[in-house]
């Protein structure tokens, strides 16, 4: 297991493959691992993982407070997710790369475009998280938490969540730092410890501004107006993934590609192909442009 310390939380990632890299924003939602590339739903029906680190270098990591990653309890905001893309990348020497997202990993790719365009050579986004539905539930969970936590205190969130296995998702009562109450006991001991009403407060406004929208969350839409580089949107169609998000998106980025397949017809016959295709478009006027500066 590969690990590096970025923004003083460790992170666990993998590099597959070789060629022009390629970051990875896991998709899981609150339980973003890299190995969810290869076992979750439609990735592990279309296999794009697969097809794509034949060709490129893939980066994937464990997002903060997921998997064997560290985390910090703080106000978290599609800033930190970018912070820590951006500083897998710096300790890895690599200056420009392809940003994909998948599920919740689309809004921390495109607040990476907007942060980082000079290091963004084109983004991926596979079924955007959003729609009224994925405000409310995300919301409904936090607020879950919130009441879990007022009733019985943090102990008791420690004691639910290094006695079970559910994720965040599953069961909002063991909270967004689940992951790293299990295998990091010296951050269970401190959470345990820690002034109650900051802890409410700073899941409180996690909360706000992780779903802030009825749309795809991550950036401004006047951000993603200025956005120039080359897009590929893939739709979802479920609560969590409203097409009308992935319809936003190709709004918002001037210069997006919206692939108009109904998801029971994302398949590894043509998903991998149409991913593939975009990137070597992107990789030939890449090369036309360094070849005429």
């Amino acid at each position: 297991m590969a690990t590096a310390v970025i923004d003083s939380i460790t992170t666990r990632y993998e590099v597959y493959g070789s060629g022009t890299p390629l970051l990875l924003f896991s998709p899981g939602g609150f339980d973003a691992t890299l190995d969810k590339w290869t076992t979750l739903g439609v990735y592990a029906r279309t296999r794009i993982f697969d097809h794509l680190s034949r060709k490129y270098m893939c980066v994937a990591f464990d997002r903060r407070e997921s998997g064997r990653s560290g985390g910090r309890v703080e106000c978290v905001t599609w800033a930190h997710y970018v912070r820590q893309g951006r500083g897998l990348l710096r300790h890895l020497g690599i200056t420009r790369a392809h940003i994909m997202g998948g599920c919740m990993g689309c809004s921390s790719a495109i607040a990476f475009g907007v942060s980082h365009p000079e290091v963004t050579l084109s983004l991926l986004l596979w079924w955007p998280v959003g729609g009224a539905k994925y405000r409310i539930n995300g919301h409904r969970r936090f607020a879950e938490h919130l009441d879990y936590v007022r009733q019985n205190g943090l102990e008791a969130v420690v004691a639910l969540a290094t006695g079970s296995d559910t994720s965040f998702g599953q069961d909002p009562r063991v909270g967004p730092w689940v992951s790293v109450l299990r295998h990091d006991p010296e951050f269970a001991a401190s959470y345990a410890r820690q002034d109650l009403d900051q802890y409410l407060q700073r899941v409180a406004a996690t909360a706000r501004t992780l779903f802030d929208r009825d749309t795809a969350p991550g950036a401004e839409p006047e951000d993603l107006f200025q956005l120039s580089v080359a897009a590929l949107i893939v739709p979802g169609r479920d609560a969590s993934h409203a097409t009308s998000a992935a319809r936003y998106l190709e709004e918002c980025l001037p210069n997006a590609q919206y692939w108009d397949v109904p998801v029971e017809e994302q398949t590894e016959r043509n998903a991998p192909e149409r991913l593939l295709t975009f990137l070597n478009r992107v990789e030939r006027l890449t090369a036309e442009k360094t070849e005429k500066t």
